[in-house]
């Protein structure tokens, strides 16, 4: 072999190798959903659950406490056999598959199915909000703009400029300062709008959050629009009430410490009992840990067995229906501090990170389940609730959630917040991000009676059950205005603003499309479009193998190498497959052989001119090299035009293309090259097929 094909080959080796890992994701991931399908169908048939329900029982964790609740049993089968050959296995199996789904293929809707929903913001009511003045005459006007809208598809803001201009009316009489220009107002108005679908978006995805949804999509279209896709979910009536709902925004203050410390004692009071009657396995019957809930030390500890600590029965209990959850599924091992776990089996299950509770991420689903157990509800107050922080934060080399105790009562609610706006901080928190945050006049009575009452003490800030953020409070707030520090960067500062605004909708949303796709027909396009695939290439295998003989054979192995590679750059990128991508696919399958064609007619000619089989193949590429990029880049441009003004499914077309196209030229120019070099290096052909 050439030294100058060295290289060449490892490049290749190194793709293809590249290829297989980043595949294996989507292979395991359908592994595991045909495994999970037998499981499905045998708690359908054993309950009065239907799938979109399973799927939102393992999204929240409860799916135990719903079979038990629904089970009707057939063929004989009992609830214990059911839950010990089915729930339980189901749950294992999701959760592994949601680790390995963010490496894998996505697929769409139109091959998965599920709900598609556009929602629209009404911005004419949106300026009603906003207007300091409102008049007849602002009131037609804006059934005017309301009614040109609709008919045409011209920008809004440019309709209502025109609109106020042809009727006499002075933008700043109802918007801005009496001193601004039009040009100011209109773009404050923009900026709101554009604030308004922000909120809204964040609102939605609290929302969807909690409908047990795998990966689902929400995106920004246009101005005003958000398009929403929730993949696998038929029951659209069921989606449109659950994502409608106005986020819950609630200021509830952090129970007094000693009160934390008697209810944690309680809890590894009454756990101990049942511990000890179930007959879990003593300390010295498992891994021994050297981790303590020391304050400031953060777990030094390895996994050990659900059943080892806690024994076959012991945590059985669900989150009731409703439950908040960030969807964590089921572990089957917990990190467990060893020292203390059998005088105090909660605290082992905890961390302290910063004088805070903390618990790791692998143990989130237990201690759930201990707090919703009926044991921890008989001794914890009737005016305390734990909550979980919203996100995980890193510490050492774990992930923790965070674990406050906070009074149920809320001391103010998302309706009282009039305003919430990032800004960096002067004086002691100059350079420093924070929340400035503007409360309605009842919101400023009740804060100012409530931090007035409680300096020192934490508030914390709660949207749909999940702790965001929870400042101290430094003074008496009378002000009705308020400062939240501790921000770590400006993206964490606005997403709290965001929350903070998020209480209620700013402008009403309207459902303007919907979209269902059933699985079946999901299912039906996934069998056609392979099938499709598989019968194209078939055919082109097969033209090549008997027109270009042995050298079709080299062509076919780039054209299977080329569909790896595309599929490979898809899981890479986490390109969505759609119907219109395996279309693309399906073209560039066609396209792939294109350029071995014009190689192999261009090797013919030379070899007919008299030239060595080594001279044809170097000219043969050479010269066919010019013509084959101009075929590409020029449909490379007109894919590259569909995506930036096509829309979803051209885009999918697109997208798919455009990697075939450079994937085939990987494979066709310098995959087969390479090949060909091998071939007559190492054997003394005087006669090539082809």
């Amino acid at each position: 072999m050439r030294r100058k094909n060295l290289f060449k080959t490892l490049l290749i080796l190194l793709v293809i190798g590249w290829s297989v890992v980043v595949l294996y994701p989507t292979y395991n991931v359908n592994r595991l959903q045909d495994k999970a399908e037998v499981h499905y169908e045998k708690i359908e048939d054993n309950t009065t659950l239907n799938r979109n329900e399973i799927k939102a029982g393992l999204s929240s964790a409860n799916l135990q406490l719903q079979v038990r609740n629904s089970f009707k049993g057939t063929n004989g089968n009992s609830l214990e056999a059911v839950i010990n050959s089915d729930v339980q296995p189901l749950i294992e199996l999701d959760q592994k598959i949601k680790k390995a789904e963010p490496n894998a293929i996505p697929l769409g809707l139109d091959l998965q199915g599920g709900t598609y929903l556009v929602y629209e913001v009404d911005l004419p009511q949106l300026m009603q909000n906003l207007a300091k003045t409102k008049d007849s005459d602002f009131e037609a006007a804006l059934h005017t703009i309301q009614s040109r809208v609709q008919s045409t598809n011209d920008d809004f803001f440019d309709i209502l400029q025109k609109v106020f201009a042809e009727q006499g009316l002075h933008l700043n009489r109802y918007f801005g300062g009496s001193r601004d220009s039009d040009s100011k107002i209109i773009e404050a108005l923009k900026t709101e709008a554009e604030d308004a679908v922000n909120r809204t978006l964040e609102v939605l995805r609290n929302r969807i959050d909690q409908f047990g949804v795998s990966e689902p999509s929400i995106t920004k279209q246009g101005s005003q629009r958000i398009v929403i896709e929730l993949a696998g979910i038929q029951d659209v009536q069921r989606a449109k009430g659950i994502i409608g709902t106005t986020a819950l925004l609630e200021f509830q203050l952090e129970t007094e410490p000693e009160k934390i410390a008697a209810i944690r004692s309680a809890i590894n009071r009454v756990w101990k009992r049942k511990l000890d009657k179930s007959g879990a396995p003593s300390a010295d019957s498992t891994v021994q840990m050297d981790s303590a809930l020391t304050k400031g030390k953060l777990r030094e500890d390895t996994e050990v067995s659900l059943k080892d600590v806690f024994g076959e029965n012991a945590i059985k209990e669900d989150r009731p229906q409703g439950q908040d959850s960030t969807a964590s599924p089921t572990d089957s091992t917990v990190l467990v501090d060893q020292e203390i776990f059998q005088e105090r089996p909660f605290d082992a299950l905890l961390a302290d990170l910063g004088g805070d509770i903390a618990v790791p991420t692998k143990n989130r689903h237990a201690v759930e389940n201990i707090l919703n157990s009926p044991e921890a509800h008989s001794v914890i107050p009737k005016d305390a609730v734990f909550r979980f922080s919203k996100r995980a934060h890193a510490a050492g080399d774990q992930e923790y959630y965070m674990l406050y105790i906070l009074k149920k009562e809320p001391e103010l609610i998302g309706s009282m917040i009039a305003d919430a706006r990032p800004n960096i901080g002067s004086e002691l928190q100059a350079g420093r991000w924070i929340v400035n945050m503007e409360l309605t006049a009842e919101g400023a009575r009740i804060f100012s009676r409530v931090t007035g009452a409680n300096v020192n003490k934490r508030l914390g800030i709660v949207l749909d059950g999940r702790v965001v953020s929870i400042p101290n409070i430094q003074e008496k707030i009378p002000s009705g205005r308020a400062q939240i520090t501790g921000m770590d960067n400006d993206k964490e500062a606005k997403d709290l603003a965001i929350v903070l605004r998020a209480g209620a909708l700013p402008a009403p949303v309207e459902i303007i499309e919907e979209r269902t796709v059933g699985p079946s027909l999901g299912q039906d396009s996934i069998n056609k479009g392979t099938y499709s695939a598989i019968m194209g290439m078939v055919f082109v295998v097969a033209f090549m193998a008997l027109y270009y003989r042995l050298s079709g054979l080299v062509a076919n192995f780039a054209l299977l190498l080329n569909l790896v590679i595309l599929m490979a750059v898809l899981a890479g990128f986490h390109a969505t497959l759609t119907l219109p991508g395996i279309a693309g696919i399906i073209l560039t399958i066609g396209m792939a052989v294109d350029a071995n064609v014009l190689i192999f007619e261009r090797i013919r000619e030379e070899l007919r001119s008299g030239k060595t089989i080594r001279t044809a193949i170097d000219n043969g590429y050479t010269r066919a090299f010019s013509a084959i990029l101009d075929s590409n880049l020029t449909t490379l441009l007109t894919a590259i035009v569909l995506y930036q003004f096509g829309t979803g499914p051209i885009r999918g077309f697109a997208v798919t293309l455009s990697i075939g196209l450079v994937v085939s030229m990987f494979t066709a120019i310098l995959v087969t090259r390479v090949i060909f070099d091998y071939v007559t290096d190492r054997f003394a052909i005087t006669r090539l097929s082809i």
